[in-house]
């Protein structure tokens, strides 16, 4: 049988694929595991149980949260994970992805519960029913709505590693030596900035689109960082290539970029120190 410890990071990973926060993710499995105790009771699979209380405990979260986020200042962005070993060997990897946990906002708290039970955790119709009250049946109508909204805004693409990591060091590289035209040779024509300050550090209040656009922005801003005196390094976001910049007083600030094609799709960048305080403490 799974000790805790051994089941901690399996429920941290359900909590934060639902509510895109790593402290808010940490509080719901410790209270899952405080529950569970105080229950009482023998169950057959403590790991089977606690998911269930932690996936019910997200959905309540993340309704709540729901609220917030609507009169959240500028973009909302999931707080993120940096050079992660669960996210760098995870077969379930690519669901941790900025880009996804974007896209996962679209989606109600059940609709997001029941895609991620089912598609990353391949958990069958009857258990997601369960575990979200519902009926199997109800299960599959409620997964292909949420397909539905997940497909409407989800780039179709299968780009090796490989091929991120270099277009990602190119990409780095024309950024350091603030050459635009480059730069922009490696943005999609439809690139788009999303950022988060959250009213706490400057940033964009709505997504800056467009190749030119997005270039001048970042060599602009990159030109301010450095001028700062913040330092800067090449790191995993949630799996994908991204950079983290640390300044003064323990400022950070990262990025992730999302990329098809050989271009550069998106950048996600998270300023709002909020959701940077699980960063500041790691080396740089």
């Amino acid at each position: 049988m799974e000790t805790h410890e051994e089941l901690r990071p399996y429920l941290f990973a359900i909590a934060y694929r639902m509510l895109g926060s790593v402290a808010e993710a940490e509080d719901v499995v410790q209270d899952a595991f405080l529950r569970y105790h105080e229950a009482e009771i023998e169950a057959d699979s403590p790991k089977a149980y606690l998911a269930t209380i932690t996936t019910r405990l997200a959905i309540d979260q993340l309704r709540s949260a729901r609220a917030r986020r609507e009169v959240y200042p500028g973009e909302w962005l999931p707080e993120p994970l940096v050079d992660d070993e669960a996210v760098r060997h995870a077969e379930t990897a690519d669901s941790l992805s900025l880009a996804f946990l974007h896209l996962l906002e679209k989606l109600s708290p059940v609709e997001r519960a029941v895609f991620l039970l089912r598609e990353v955790f391949d958990y069958p119709y009857e258990e997601v029913g369960r575990i979200v009250d519902t009926s199997p049946d109800n299960c599959r109508q409620i997964l292909a709505r949420a397909h539905r909204h997940i497909d409407e805004g989800r780039r179709r693409f299968d780009v090796s590693r490989e091929e991120r990591e270099e277009v990602a060091r190119r990409f780095l590289a024309a950024w350091e030596e603030g050459d635009t035209e480059s730069l922009v040779e490696l943005l999609a024509p439809d690139a788009t900035v999303y950022g988060d300050g959250g009213g706490k550090a400057p940033s964009v209040p709505v997504p800056l689109v467009g190749a030119e656009r997005v270039a001048k922005a970042l060599i602009g801003w990159g030109r301010q960082a450095r001028e700062r005196g913040f330092t800067h390094r090449a790191a995993l976001v949630n799996g994908e290539p991204g950079l983290v910049l640390s300044g003064p007083n323990g400022a950070v600030w990262v990025a992730a970029f999302e990329i098809a094609d050989g271009l550069v799709v998106a950048v996600r960048s998270i300023l709002n120190p909020d959701k940077l305080a699980h960063i500041r403490g790691q080396p740089s």
